[in-house]
């Protein structure tokens, strides 16, 4: 899979090299994603970047995007006899969208553009968070989202404490020697659509993964609402 998207970008880039810079612009967000997994829910976001414009003619260009886009999801595991369990799971990434546009005039300084294109992202942060609830007490839990899992954080009756996965061997005999995150690269489809007023952008955004989060895992998709700003 990593191969083919390598082959991917180097083929967009190359298709860049026939073509001028157009614009700049920036942008600015909201995220609505969640995970193709069942039982679970949708996490609001944020995502702000800037991009380019690499034109063929009036109507085609390419569109190279780099985001800093904050994604996730949440579960409810909802109360059974007096204990209930919240996750939440926050993803960080640096993501660059390749878009192939086309750009519709529909009023004098008014364009309707239509896009969809491949997605690389990199996770670079973020924590992931379990609250447990029983007979009136609550412990949570947080650790890295993404890679390998070395310590989590305990909190329980208003104390908090780190604790070291060997730490966490030696009290439960448990081998938890490959607890492991989210993989951090992501790789994926996306579509848009955006209305732009002389200098003035507001698109829709939709995302959708093809690699696993994790071995056995679900994929991320994403929404995005954003307003931006052509530079020239």
């Amino acid at each position: 899979m990593k191969k083919s998207v390598l082959f991917v970008l180097f083929a967009l880039i190359s298709v860049a090299g026939f073509s001028q810079i157009t614009g700049w612009n920036a942008k600015v967000g909201m995220n609505v994603s969640n995970w193709t997994t069942d039982d679970m829910n949708a996490k609001v976001g944020f995502r702000v970047g800037v991009g380019t414009e690499y034109a063929f003619n009036d109507m085609w260009s390419l569109q190279p995007s780099l985001f800093f886009s904050t994604k996730g999801t949440k579960a409810d595991n909802g109360d059974f006899m007096g204990a209930s369990a919240k996750v939440t799971v926050n993803q960080m990434y640096l993501e660059l969208p390749v878009m192939a546009a086309a750009r519709f005039s529909v009023a004098d300084n008014t364009n309707l553009v239509i896009s969809a294109g491949p997605y690389f992202a990199y996770g670079v942060g973020g924590k992931t968070k379990a609250t447990v609830k029983m007979q009136g007490d609550e412990a949570k839990v947080k650790f890295n989202t993404f890679g390998d899992i070395d310590k989590v954080t305990l909190e329980y009756n208003g104390q908090s404490a780190d604790v070291s996965i060997k730490d966490l061997e030696d009290e439960t005999g448990e081998d938890l020697s490959g607890a492991k995150g989210l993989d951090r690269f992501d790789f994926g489809l996306g579509v848009g659509v955006a209305l732009e007023y002389n200098k003035f952008i507001v698109g829709l955004d939709g995302q959708f993964g093809l690699t696993k989060l994790q071995t056995g895992g679900g994929k991320n998709m994403n929404f995005a609402i954003s307003v931006g700003y052509k530079f020239w």
